[in-house]
Parts: structure tokens; C-alpha cells; sequence
């Protein structure tokens, strides 16, 4: 698995929904952009930025009930990705049992964040999320690679 930090919390610019950004803790080219609702990015928004709400949220609330349980969520696993929607799930540290809810990512990296767990991706996930470049020949490589570089010259000499 890989450990993954929240990078932020950004709108898409052509759908206006919120897209949280997860960064891998040790690489920070490997990101994994998660569509979520309204709610929940203001709450991990909220969350970030340390602001208290006057009385307990949802996710203070869920919080508070782990807690009052004698539970501590350990970590929180994006598991899978299927038809466009991410699978994940919470691991709940309860004595010396640990319990495994199937969650929605955005509430799972709530929870996270207000027990400071980490947060994981299986590898799978990160590799299906990936958008694959279009295959290019090599002559249609050579071909861009030299229209990109022309110089405005290099049409003078072709026509003398």
C-alpha cells in the first residue's frame, strides 16, 4: 500500500464538483484525484484549515461515538476503483480487535483526518485512476518533435 497525504481541495473547473487531492507522503509527483460532494469537501476543508464548528458535525460526531466506544481509527484504505466510483474502507482499532467498515473515500479521509491515521491507496487504484496518453508511432513522434523545434529560418532556406 501507499501512504498518501491530502494535497488540497480544489473544483473542477468544467463540472464545478470538488476534487480532493491525495499526494503520495514520499513522491510528489504521484497523485490521485478524488471526486466528492459539496458536504464533504467543506469538511475536509474545515478540517485543514483547523476551524471549529460551534457544535459537533457529522464527522465530529462520528468521532466522538469511536471514541466513546473505546475505538480509534487506525487507517483509512482506498481500496478499489470501479465503473468511476472509489471503494474504502476504515479500520477501527478497538482493544485488540480491529473492525473493517466499508466506507466512501471522502468520509473515510474525514475520519482520517480528525484521528490523524494515515491514509492509504492500494497500488491497483493508483494505476486504474491513471489516464492513459495516446500511443504515438515513432514517425508521428519525429514529425511533432520537429515542428516544435522549428525556427522561423529554417522556412527561409527551404524556398531558395
Amino acid at each position: 500500500m501507499i501512504e498518501m497525504v491530502v494535497h488540497g481541495v480544489t473544483l473542477d473547473p468544467v463540472s464545478q464538483m470538488p476534487i480532493v487531492v491525495l499526494r503520495a507522503k514520499d513522491n510528489e509527483e504521484v497523485l490521485l484525484p478524488i471526486w466528492i460532494g459539496i458536504f464533504e469537501a467543506d469538511s475536509i476543508v474545515r478540517e485543514l484549515q483547523k476551524i471549529e464548528p460551534p457544535r459537533p458535525m457529522t464527522y465530529e460526531l462520528l468521532k466522538s461515538i469511536v471514541q466513546q466506544m473505546g475505538g480509534v481509527v487506525e487507517k483509512i484504505v482506498i481500496t478499489d476503483l470501479r465503473d468511476s466510483t472509489y471503494y474504502a474502507e476504515v479500520h477501527i482499532l478497538h482493544g485488540s480487535n480491529t473492525l473493517i467498515v466499508d466506507s466512501r473515500p471522502s468520509d473515510a479521509i474525514n475520519l482520517a483526518l480528525r484521528f490523524e491515521a494515515p491514509i492509504y491507496v492500494e497500488p491497483e487504484v493508483l494505476e486504474k485512476s491513471k489516464v492513459p496518453k495516446p500511443e504515438e508511432d515513432e514517425e508521428k513522434q519525429h514529425l511533432r518533435e520537429w515542428l516544435e523545434n522549428i525556427k522561423p529560418e529554417d522556412f527561409e532556406k527551404g524556398l531558395s
